[in-house]
């Protein structure tokens, strides 16, 4: 019984935090890359990478055809499962429905409403613009479950059309981590609920990228240690809409290359690459040897990627720099740069930023913390330290089970 007890003890220390695992599945362009549609597809739906930011009272989303990372959550009374991508870069949650007929909405599971018992609908309506297609749909409000967080009367989206590009992308929905400022019509984010029904102890979200299929992950409530190297460094949140920062500048050599003088920065989980002004981006374009295709797409000699310099970004007074290897992506036999033109009021710094730091969004005090990521020597021990989150999660429900069992022979 001692033994019991201190096992508990145990749980009931660790159970601080609760994580999402992200797959980093197939993207867009590699479906249509396999099936010979990439250039058609591409022309039809220009690159927009700010779409989502363009701030019209809609939601918005751009059609990244390079976004690849998503983990499942549940809806519902009984719980259905949805494929999210997990978007620090806008705040609402919204899945495909029943009703929606697009062919967007063919290949992807739908929410059903009659299937659960919690469901609540209303009568507003939802619009989500990006490139050159929509989403439209109704608010509706039920329970999400969320990396073993149960959130109630969470208000989200279900689509009744979607725009033809969706059919090409594996996640299912988006899952908004942004602040409520930007949220379509007002509409409660998920991870605020999950703060103001007291179901974290800490009210941050930490993000980890793996380069891989597997090992991605989202952490609710917590910061794990394992995935970083050093310290973390907080800069202030310069606006809470995005989670948005400052930078002073990007340098290649100490040279200044862009955002010359200072600018403003969002770090942007639901982002691919990383999005510049475009004089900058053409810059570090040829510095890097990169040359670009009637699409917009930048590319780059594999052979030569050894050899070109880091780039590193200034935050807030302090550098973050990323080496070739990690703001080149490979495909097939071609090597695409990570840096892409079209912002305008700040730079984006995506997957391709996000992948090399260990990423903190702190609502307690509205900053953002950076340390640099694990290598993959150190990686090997993430294997063991599932297996023992596991256990913890056996453990707990062994004291669960305990705990309803003494109290039933006391009484």
């Amino acid at each position: 019984m001692k033994l019991a007890v201190v096992l508990c003890a145990l749980v009931v220390i660790s159970e601080c935090s609760h994580s999402v695992y992200l797959t980093k599945g197939k993207t867009a362009r590699q479906t249509l890359m396999e099936k010979g549609m990439w250039s058609e597809t591409r022309q039809k739906f220009p690159r927009s990478p700010m779409a989502k930011f363009i701030r019209t009272g809609d939601v918005a989303l751009t059609n990244d055809a390079d976004l690849g990372y998503y983990g499942v959550i549940s809806i519902g009374s009984p719980p259905q499962s949805f494929k999210v991508i997990f978007d620090t870069g806008s705040s609402n949650l919204w899945v495909p429905s029943v009703n929606c007929n697009s062919l967007a909405c063919r290949n992807h599971a739908k929410f059903n409403p009659a299937n659960s018992r919690t469901f609540k609908m209303t009568s507003q309506k939802l619009s989500i613009q990006y490139g050159t297609g929509s989403m439209t749909g109704l608010l509706a409000y039920d329970t999400v479950r969320v990396g073993g967080i149960t959130v109630t009367n969470q208000i989200f989206g279900v689509s009744q059309t979607e725009a033809d590009f969706f059919a090409n992308v594996d996640s299912d929905g988006i899952l908004g981590l942004a602040y409520i400022n930007i949220s379509s019509a007002g509409a409660t984010p998920v991870f605020d609920n999950i703060i103001s029904q007291h179901l974290v102890n800490q009210s941050l979200f930490s993000v980890y990228l793996s380069g891989t299929s597997t090992g991605s992950v989202v952490t609710f409530g917590g910061i794990e240690s394992n995935y970083y190297t050093g310290q973390i460094t907080w800069i202030p949140v310069s606006s809470q809409t995005y989670w948005q920062i400052t930078m002073d500048s990007v340098t290649i050599n100490g040279k200044i290359v862009g955002c010359n003088g200072g600018c403003q920065a969002v770090i942007d989980t639901g982002t691919s690459l990383i999005v510049g002004v475009t004089n900058d981006i053409n810059n570090i374009y040829k510095l890097v040897g990169a040359t670009t295709d009637q699409n917009g797409d930048a590319y780059v000699n594999c052979s030569k990627v050894a050899t070109m310099p880091n780039i590193t970004f200034n935050l807030n007074g302090h550098a973050f720099t990323i080496p070739a290897s990690a703001y080149t992506l490979q495909e097939s036999n071609t090597c695409i740069n990570g840096f892409v033109t079209g912002a305008t009021d700040f730079w984006i710094l995506g997957d391709v930023f996000i992948r090399q730091f260990y990423t903190v969004f702190n609502r307690q005090n509205n900053t953002v913390g950076l340390a640099q990521v694990v290598n993959s020597t150190q990686l090997i021990q993430l294997s063991s330290d599932f297996v023992y989150t596991t256990l913890d999660s056996l453990l707990l429900v062994f004291c669960l089970s305990y705990s309803v069992f003494t109290q039933a022979v006391q009484f």
